[in-house]
């Protein structure tokens, strides 16, 4: 396939007209757009943040930049849904940091961390229980290793060899007593697989005749070798090591998923994967046994087994049968938690009770307790202590989301219900629990008596304004402490103290860069900056930025951030291209889907994807550019997917000429993923833009009949709404250029590479004019410094040529 891929490469590259004919003898080699782009794809990375619980430091994680094609190009095995670097026994793709320092919140003092490796990739940044040593794991060419820094004198050293295994799950737990549990490569696992020259067999697959609809997951099992394989990579032991380096094996070694350490350090929940294992569902679906260690490693009890979970009912509120969710409760010792669908795990089953939540607490030998049951799926609990949660529920196919207050020592007592809400509804969303650590240090809620400490995004007509509130539980009332004020988008990152009058907030404005504050709202001072992190894109600081709303011609409101150049006025400058960027989305209420989203205040950061860049070539940008889909009551979006998106489409036009900013013979839409969906929909049912810019898309929905985005319905359930929605079905309508790009290691469900491949041949087959780029060893979004380059150079040659 991948020479196929190739192929179709060589042929659009040197089929693209005039643009490129100068290029034509070295149309095989990567691109760089202007140097005004390359130059902000190049720009310095933003350090990212990571605090201890007291709050009282922060780490600062210098990450590396893009990785070349040829880092990408490394040996993969793509098995079971997992990409694994055979030669490391961990992930083949995410980024890593290069660098580490610390920096005291309260001072401001920024100190460098000494004794790290040569070249770092570091990652799995984990802070002991008393904040004393940070836990970190280093990648070579050959294995990944475990360090760990001491906070007293800020050395780094190593503490292992590489015998980390990182393929799957969480790898570094911290012990009470300053020990790491680890869960590192079997040491007696013997030699990779080799695979056989010659098959043993035909490969089969079979059904009795139980339904067993499934998603189109990529990467999947597909020979007895890819068993081999799977189960060679996940041979795990764990191991405790000490800050010394000293290490002793924990428990039997076996195809280990999850580790879990109980809050108080006695007991480790460990999930092991076992056979059979599926050609139709990823890891993450194959049977496994959920057990109970003592710290030594001695299984106390198999608290579950649950099966391979190949046949689910459809629908995106159906689930497994049997024990799911399983954890420790934050507030306790040992004390364990999970829920079980009482419905078969069908959403199409009308009952009250439809799941029961039970505990079990150590030593685990008495009957489990209910705790509680809810109506709609279970969506988590909140901890405080044993008088106090917050219980989560929710139901996608209504967007509703209900939390209640439960007293967890009066288990079966109904809880009240203290926020029920449309979950797409930010205008009235409270928000999010504060938490703070306890004893056992784990997140508990952070109340006062019946107030609880939220953060909201803070929703309004006039763009998003977070907000710290105390939310009583009994009044269902909100007090607001303290809210972002123009003309910035500021929300608090870390509160500090126990009735939430200290935090540290990140604050921002469109030409202003993110970075932390230090906040007292009891002591009348003036915020504190703690970081200062620069600008990255001084060339376009001074773009100009709105935030514009608009309506429908049903009547919708609809919003989207315009950028145009800087200094750049409509009157005396006349009328610019435009390039508009968008991602459709689907709601229940036509209220919410109006709401407006995102902050006029918010900072310009540029991501490899952004259609920001344009700006620096005369273009105006409608980003974010609002594309609702709606169905209310028992009407499904879908329904009318085609109409609404070309009257999104048509009302966004329509406001960006009557502004007198945009040329309505000279725009161009563009999308990523559904956005390129979206795309091709809009090219193939509307004549609105002179050019279409499509990335990573699906185009036959027939090719995922069993439901994509927020379809719940299958092909066979709604034939003519998957006919009209695939643009690979209405390809001979398509008059408009339109260029297609496309990761060829593509692992999201349902992008498949060949929806690109066919949608081509469809598009070339009627004449249509478009060209075809694949992305070597590219994923679903762009990771290699040329890829991206090369993909802006793409766009930027298709816009000049087709749309200015």
């Amino acid at each position: 396939m991948k020479k196929i891929y190739r192929f179709i490469l060589v042929l659009t590259l040197c089929g693209f007209g005039e643009v490129i004919s100068s290029h034509a003898q070295n149309a095989l080699t990567y691109q760089t757009p202007p140097k005004a782009i390359a130059d902000l794809v190049n720009a310095p990375i933003t350090p990212q943040a990571s605090f201890s619980r007291s709050g009282e430091f922060m780490l600062l994680l210098e990450r590396a930049g893009n990785p070349s094609i040829e880092e990408l190009a490394q040996p993969e095995l793509r098995i079971a849904g997992i990409r694994i670097n055979p030669a490391t026994n961990g992930p083949s793709r995410g980024g890593y940091v290069e660098n580490v320092k610390l920096k005291n919140t309260r001072s401001g003092m920024e100190q460098d961390i000494k004794g790290l490796p040569a070249s770092p990739r570091l990652g799995n940044f984990s802070l002991s229980k008393d904040e004393k040593f940070v836990a970190m794991t280093h990648t070579s060419n050959t294995g990944i290793s475990l360090w760990v820094v001491d906070l007293s004198n800020l050395e780094a050293k190593k503490l292992t060899d590489e015998i980390v295994n990182g393929v799957y799950g969480n790898a570094i737990t911290w012990t009470p007593d300053n020990k790491i549990l680890l869960k590192a490569v079997n040491p007696s696992r013997g030699n990779m697989p080799k695979a056989p020259l010659a098959p043993a067999g035909p490969i089969i697959q079979e059904t009795s005749g139980n339904a067993a609809p499934s998603r189109t997951y990529q990467d999947l099992l597909t020979n007895s070798y890819d068993e081999a394989l799977f189960a060679y990579f996940m041979d795990s032991q764990l191991m405790l090591v000490d800050l010394s380096g000293g290490k002793q094996a924990v428990g039997p070694s076996g195809l280990i998923s999850s580790v879990d350490l109980s809050p108080d350090g006695n007991y480790i929940l460990v999930e092991l994967i076992k056979r059979p294992f599926s050609y139709l569902v990823p890891a993450s679906r194959f049977p496994y046994d959920v057990e109970i260690w003592d710290s030594k490693g001695n299984k106390v009890k198999t608290l579950a087994q649950i099966p391979l979970d190949e046949v689910r009912p459809t629908g995106f509120d159906a689930t497994v049968t049997g024990p799911r969710a399983i954890n420790w409760r934050a507030d306790k010792g040992a004390f364990l938690y999970w829920t079980e669908a009482q419905d078969g795990g069908d959403p199409k089953v009308k009952m009250e009770e439809r799941e029961i939540i039970y505990t079990l607490d150590a030593p685990f030998t008495a009957t489990p307790t209910k705790l509680a049951s809810i109506g709609y799926r279970f969506g988590g609990i909140s901890w405080s202590d044993d008088n106090f949660a917050l219980l989560n529920e929710r139901w996608f196919a209504s967007r509703q989301e209900r939390v209640s207050v439960i007293n967890p020592s009066k288990p079966g007592e109904k809880g009240a219900v203290i926020i029920e809400r449309n979950s797409d509804d930010i205008y009235n969303d409270p928000g999010n629990p504060v938490f703070t650590t306890n004893a056992f240090g784990k997140n508990v809620i952070l109340r006062k008596g019946d107030d609880v400490f939220m953060t909201s995004e803070g929703g309004s007509p006039e763009g998003s304004m977070p907000y710290l509130s105390a939310f009583n539980t009994k009044t269902k009332t909100e007090k607001i402490i303290w809210r972002s004020q123009a003309p910035y988008y500021e929300r608090v990152a870390k509160v500090l103290n126990a009735d939430a009058t200290e935090f540290i907030t990140i604050k921002e404005s469109t030409d202003i860069q993110p970075n932390y504050w230090l906040v007292n709202t009891r002591k009348r001072i003036a915020p504190m900056q703690i970081t200062n992190f620069a600008h990255p894109y001084e060339s376009i600081k001074g773009i100009n930025k709105q935030l514009v709303t608009y309506k429908r011609n049903d009547g919708l409101n609809l919003s989207a951030v315009v950028y145009t150049p800087e200094g750049y006025d409509p009157a005396k400058d006349g009328r610019l291209p435009v390039l508009m960027w968008a991602y459709p989305r689907e709601y229940k209420s036509a209220a919410t889907a109006a709401q407006v989203r995102g902050s006029k205040y918010q900072f310009t950061r540029l991501s490899w994807g952004s259609p920001i860049y344009w700006v620096t070539q005369g273009y105006a940008i409608m980003d974010q550019t609002e594309m609702p889909i709606v169905g209310e009551g028992d009407d499904e979006p879908n329904d009318t997917f085609v109409v609404q998106l070309v009257a999104n489409a048509e009302a966004a036009i329509d406001y960006i000429v009557g502004q007198g900013i945009g040329d309505r013979e000279k725009i161009a839409v563009g999308g990523h993923s559904y956005g390129a969906f979206m795309t091709a929909n809009l090219l193939s049912h509307s004549n609105l833009f002179a050019a279409g810019i499509a990335r990573s898309g699906a185009y036959n929905r027939t090719l995922t009949p069993f439901g994509f985005q927020y379809e719940q319905r299958s092909y066979w359930e709604a034939p003519e709404v998957y006919n009209v929605m695939s643009p690979f079905m209405n390809a001979d309508k398509v008059k408009t250029p339109i260029l297609l790009i496309h990761g060829e290691a593509d692992n999201n469900s349902g992008t498949f590479p060949i929806q690109s491949e066919r949608y081509y041949n469809a598009l070339k087959g009627h004449g249509a004019t478009t060209r075809l780029v694949f992305l070597p060893h590219e994923s679903h979004g762009y990771a290699g410094k040329e890829s991206i380059l090369h993909t802006l150079w793409e766009m930027n040659t298709w816009l000049e040529k087709y749309v200015k």
